[in-house]
Protein backbone atom coordinates (compact mmCIF):
# COMPACT_ATOMS: atom_id res chain seq x y z
CA UNK A 1 0.00 0.00 0.00
CA UNK A 2 1.42 3.50 -0.57
CA UNK A 3 2.32 5.68 1.44
CA UNK A 4 -0.07 8.81 2.10
CA UNK A 5 0.91 12.30 0.57
CA UNK A 6 1.35 15.20 3.34
CA UNK A 7 -1.53 17.18 2.86
CA UNK A 8 0.75 20.12 1.45
CA UNK A 9 1.46 17.66 -1.09
CA UNK A 10 -1.97 16.44 -1.81
CA UNK A 11 -2.96 18.64 -5.07
CA UNK A 12 -6.29 17.21 -4.78
CA UNK A 13 -6.66 19.04 -1.10
CA UNK A 14 -4.74 21.62 -2.53
CA UNK A 15 -7.14 22.87 -4.53
CA UNK A 16 -10.17 22.32 -2.80
CA UNK A 17 -8.98 23.85 0.50
CA UNK A 18 -8.27 26.74 -2.43
CA UNK A 19 -11.29 26.82 -3.92
CA UNK A 20 -13.54 27.24 -0.52
CA UNK A 21 -11.16 30.16 0.31
CA UNK A 22 -11.94 31.72 -3.33
CA UNK A 23 -15.97 30.88 -3.21
CA UNK A 24 -16.11 32.44 0.97
CA UNK A 25 -14.15 35.87 -0.96
CA UNK A 26 -16.35 35.79 -3.61
CA UNK A 27 -19.47 35.37 -1.61
CA UNK A 28 -19.05 38.31 0.45
CA UNK A 29 -18.16 40.22 -2.00
CA UNK A 30 -21.94 39.39 -4.03
CA UNK A 31 -23.86 39.39 -0.32
CA UNK A 32 -24.48 43.13 -0.69
CA UNK A 33 -25.57 43.15 -4.50
CA UNK A 34 -28.11 40.48 -3.17
CA UNK A 35 -26.66 37.58 -5.14
CA UNK A 36 -25.12 34.14 -4.53
CA UNK A 37 -22.33 32.85 -5.98
CA UNK A 38 -24.37 31.08 -8.42
CA UNK A 39 -27.02 33.43 -9.00
CA UNK A 40 -24.40 35.47 -9.93
CA UNK A 41 -22.75 32.64 -12.49
CA UNK A 42 -26.30 32.39 -14.07
CA UNK A 43 -26.96 35.90 -14.16
CA UNK A 44 -23.62 36.88 -15.38
CA UNK A 45 -23.62 33.83 -18.11
CA UNK A 46 -27.12 35.42 -19.09
CA UNK A 47 -25.58 38.58 -19.66
CA UNK A 48 -22.79 37.21 -21.65
CA UNK A 49 -24.79 35.42 -23.90
CA UNK A 50 -27.15 37.99 -24.92
CA UNK A 51 -25.00 40.96 -24.54
CA UNK A 52 -21.84 39.72 -25.49
CA UNK A 53 -22.22 37.16 -27.57
CA UNK A 54 -25.93 38.52 -29.43
CA UNK A 55 -27.86 34.96 -28.73
CA UNK A 56 -31.35 34.19 -27.42
CA UNK A 57 -30.35 31.16 -25.33
CA UNK A 58 -31.83 28.60 -23.82
CA UNK A 59 -32.02 27.35 -20.03
CA UNK A 60 -29.85 24.54 -20.93
CA UNK A 61 -27.84 26.50 -23.02
CA UNK A 62 -27.13 29.17 -20.49
CA UNK A 63 -26.64 25.58 -18.32
CA UNK A 64 -23.90 24.70 -20.95
CA UNK A 65 -22.02 27.93 -20.67
CA UNK A 66 -22.16 28.01 -17.21
CA UNK A 67 -21.19 24.00 -16.92
CA UNK A 68 -24.21 23.74 -14.25
CA UNK A 69 -27.04 21.17 -13.99
CA UNK A 70 -29.92 22.11 -15.73
CA UNK A 71 -32.64 21.28 -13.22
CA UNK A 72 -30.66 23.51 -10.56
CA UNK A 73 -29.95 26.05 -13.30
CA UNK A 74 -33.65 26.35 -14.29
CA UNK A 75 -34.44 26.55 -10.31
CA UNK A 76 -32.05 28.92 -10.04
CA UNK A 77 -33.13 31.08 -12.80
CA UNK A 78 -37.23 31.15 -12.00
CA UNK A 79 -35.48 33.22 -8.61
CA UNK A 80 -33.76 35.50 -10.78
CA UNK A 81 -36.76 35.74 -12.37
CA UNK A 82 -39.13 36.73 -9.59
CA UNK A 83 -36.44 39.32 -8.60
CA UNK A 84 -37.03 41.01 -11.73
CA UNK A 85 -33.32 40.41 -13.47
CA UNK A 86 -34.26 37.69 -16.08
CA UNK A 87 -37.27 36.98 -18.23
CA UNK A 88 -37.94 33.71 -19.23
CA UNK A 89 -40.12 32.97 -22.11
CA UNK A 90 -41.48 29.72 -23.96
CA UNK A 91 -39.89 29.15 -26.83
CA UNK A 92 -42.46 29.03 -29.82
CA UNK A 93 -40.69 26.00 -31.53
CA UNK A 94 -40.43 23.85 -27.85
CA UNK A 95 -42.98 23.94 -25.98
CA UNK A 96 -40.47 22.58 -22.88
CA UNK A 97 -37.74 24.80 -23.69
CA UNK A 98 -37.61 28.26 -22.63
CA UNK A 99 -35.73 31.28 -23.65
CA UNK A 100 -33.95 33.18 -21.19
CA UNK A 101 -33.30 37.08 -21.33
CA UNK A 102 -31.57 39.92 -18.81
CA UNK A 103 -33.77 42.62 -17.77
CA UNK A 104 -32.57 46.46 -17.89
CA UNK A 105 -32.01 45.64 -13.94
CA UNK A 106 -30.22 42.68 -14.53
CA UNK A 107 -27.52 44.13 -16.86
CA UNK A 108 -26.93 46.86 -14.43
CA UNK A 109 -26.62 44.18 -11.76
CA UNK A 110 -24.77 41.95 -13.90
CA UNK A 111 -22.32 44.24 -15.01
CA UNK A 112 -22.10 46.03 -11.51
CA UNK A 113 -21.20 41.84 -10.27
CA UNK A 114 -18.56 41.54 -13.01
CA UNK A 115 -16.51 44.48 -11.55
CA UNK A 116 -16.83 43.21 -8.13
CA UNK A 117 -16.15 39.41 -8.78
CA UNK A 118 -13.21 40.39 -11.09
CA UNK A 119 -11.27 42.53 -8.44
CA UNK A 120 -12.00 39.44 -5.84
CA UNK A 121 -10.25 37.67 -8.02
CA UNK A 122 -7.97 39.95 -8.95
CA UNK A 123 -6.99 40.07 -4.80
CA UNK A 124 -7.24 36.66 -4.43
CA UNK A 125 -5.14 35.25 -7.45
CA UNK A 126 -2.72 38.66 -6.86
CA UNK A 127 -0.08 36.00 -5.00
CA UNK A 128 0.15 33.99 -8.92
CA UNK A 129 3.55 35.27 -10.49
CA UNK A 130 3.04 34.23 -14.11
CA UNK A 131 -0.68 35.02 -14.25
CA UNK A 132 -0.37 33.41 -17.89
CA UNK A 133 0.64 30.00 -16.63
CA UNK A 134 -1.93 29.59 -13.90
CA UNK A 135 -4.81 30.57 -17.13
CA UNK A 136 -3.39 28.09 -19.05
CA UNK A 137 -3.30 25.18 -16.33
CA UNK A 138 -6.70 26.12 -14.95
CA UNK A 139 -7.87 26.01 -19.17
CA UNK A 140 -6.27 22.84 -18.69
CA UNK A 141 -7.99 21.74 -15.14
CA UNK A 142 -11.79 22.72 -16.45
CA UNK A 143 -11.73 20.34 -19.46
Amino acid sequence: MAEALHPSESPGLLLWRATLRWQRAVTAELKPLGLTHVQFVLLASTWWLTTVAGETPSQRRVAEHAATDPMMTSQVLRTLESKGLLERKQNPGDSRARHVGVTEAGADLAARAIQVVEAADAAFFAPVTDQEKMLAVLRALAE
